[in-house]
């Protein structure tokens, strides 16, 4: 992705404690998003949320829940996340993705060298 380009964000979100042939399902959609090829992905912890139920799950002491929210964030090129959407189906039991257009303003780093 250069400077400047359009791009789209993906966007899932779930639950802490959601799973997929006994792995978190989070982690099952970062290893998917490797495979794919997709720029990188990040998971992101909330601190409080509730879902469809209504049901307010924090991170509070009083509370010790672990059911927090979770969003697993994706960015890269429209065909891309395009391509990666059906990849979800089998992942996702509950949840939601939402898709949105953004610009990359900056990309750090050089692309070209990878990490030893």
């Amino acid at each position: 992705m250069r400077e400047g380009s359009r791009a789209l964000r993906l966007t899932v979100l779930v639950g802490e404690s959601d799973q997929f042939r006994h792995r978190p399902v989070y982690a099952e959609i970062v290893r998917r998003a490797r495979d794919a090829g997709l720029a990188g992905a990040s998971v992101f912890r909330g601190l409080e949320g509730f879902g469809r139920f209504h049901k307010i799950h924090t991170s509070r002491i009083l509370s010790l829940s672990e059911e927090l929210p979770l969003s697993i964030v994706i960015i890269d090129e429209e065909e891309k996340i395009r391509a990666f959407l059906p990849l979800l189906d089998e992942v996702v039991s509950e949840g939601v993705a939402v898709v949105d257009e953004v610009e990359v303003v900056r990309h750090f780093g050089d692309v070209a060298q990878e990490p030893t």
